[in-house]
């Protein structure tokens, strides 16, 4: 099974790094450890407080398509080199499994893509060509940039939640950056984000389909609201 056919698996999660300070507006893990999950002892400083859980580092993983540390960014500035090195070495006990890394800090990559068998996917979070101020995390030019300058066969793009963009601006970004797979998805928490119309989203699907694979998520129309804050399609 090669890493396109495990990502139409249900991906397992594996948080052997957690917490984040990128502050995202939209973020649902920092909202599930305030809610659900504040009383795991794992989760009882927070999510502004990173940290490794060792455990977690023991885990082991058979033919499975696996998420790592999605409550938090195993490579944002504030992780030791150290963490990074033992998350990358713990997944050579599961060698009949893949693993997805999803970042905002793709320049950090950079570092340890040497250490990367061909069983990790590097992945980022790139919602949309436009600045904005939804994150403290590096901004999407910088991110696109930093993915297109990574030499590495298995690059992964995450365009969730999706925010308006420029559609030909967009795309270009994209390609650039010479992704194996995109996944493409509406917020799902009520965000109040500037989304775009459904069928601009469509349109972007479609023209970064004729150069990779896209894997369609939460697809639905933009919130009345949001249109109306941005002046609907343009």
């Amino acid at each position: 099974m090669n890493m396109i056919d495990k990502t139409k698996c249900k991906m397992k999660n594996w948080n052997p790094v957690i917490g984040c300070l990128h502050n995202c507006s939209y973020c649902w893990a920092k909202n599930l450890t305030e809610t659900r999950l504040k009383s795991m002892p794992k989760y009882k400083d927070g999510f502004v407080t990173p940290k490794i859980v060792e455990i977690e580092l023991n885990k082991r993983f058979r033919n499975q398509f696996v998420g790592v540390s999605m409550m938090g960014d195993l490579f944002g500035e504030w992780v030791p080199k150290e963490w990074i090195l033992r998350v990358i070495d713990a997944t050579r006990n599961s060698p009949s499994s893949n693993f997805l890394f999803l970042t905002k800090n793709p320049n950090r990559y950079k570092g340890f893509v040497h250490s990367c068998r061909s069983n990790i996917v590097l992945g980022t979070t790139i919602e949309t060509n436009r600045s904005n101020d939804f994150s403290k995390a590096p901004s999407a030019a910088e991110r696109a940039q930093a993915m297109a300058e990574l030499t590495y066969e298995h690059k992964f793009v995450s365009i969730e939640p999706i925010l308006d963009f420029d559609v030909d601006a967009f795309a270009n970004m994209i390609e650039g950056i010479a992704p194996e797979l995109i996944a493409v998805g509406y917020d799902n928490y009520h965000s109040n984000l500037p989304e775009p119309s459904l069928s601009k989203t469509l349109d972007l699907i479609e023209r970064l389909s004729d150069f990779t694979e896209v894997r369609k998520r939460t697809l639905r129309p933009a919130h009345p609201q949001t249109l109306a804050r941005i002046g609907g399609e343009s």
